[in-house]
């Protein structure tokens, strides 16, 4: 093998080597993501349109959306918009309320993500509050009322 060859070759070993693993993320059909709901034991049947609504609000069902930081910094994660504040670390091991990195919720394995607002909403309701609170800006207008919530899952999911 030429010195030149041998260079190209590894290059392209180091390369392929020091390049981040991809994420896989998906973006799953309200139905899909409703199915997927419905075999989780933490979620209450009666829940599950609620929470396709606020996925579909937050992040359009993504699983890797981030959102854009806000004035400080602060960013949400995942295809419920996990908030880094409180539920997971941005940067270093798994931590805060959730036990979780952000980065955890940033991929097609949503079952962290069910983990952790299942976890989020039970906090809330024990502290008197409506366990979707922690979502206003995506249930508040959006995901509070029935009809709206229902109109994600009309042509899939039978109560």
């Amino acid at each position: 093998m030429s010195p030149l060859s041998l260079t190209i070759l590894l290059t392209v070993l180091m390369t392929c080597t020091l390049l981040p693993h991809q994420i896989e993320s998906k973006t799953f059909g309200a139905c899909e993501l409703a199915q997927y709901l419905a075999g989780k034991s933490e979620i209450k049947k009666q829940d599950i349109p609620p929470w396709v609504c606020i996925a579909t609000v937050a992040s359009n069902r993504n699983s890797d959306k981030i959102s854009m930081p806000d004035i400080n910094g602060i960013s949400d994660h995942g295809i419920f918009q996990i908030n880094q504040v409180y539920w997971c670390t941005a940067s270093g091991p798994a931590g805060k309320g959730c036990n979780s990195t952000c980065a955890a919720f940033e991929d097609d394995d949503i079952s962290d993500d069910v983990d952790c607002v299942a976890h989020i909403y039970a906090l809330r309701k024990m502290d008197g509050h409506d366990g979707f609170s922690a979502w206003m800006s995506a249930y508040g207008d959006s995901c509070s009322s029935p009809e709206k919530v229902n109109a994600y899952l009309e042509k899939c999911y039978c109560p």
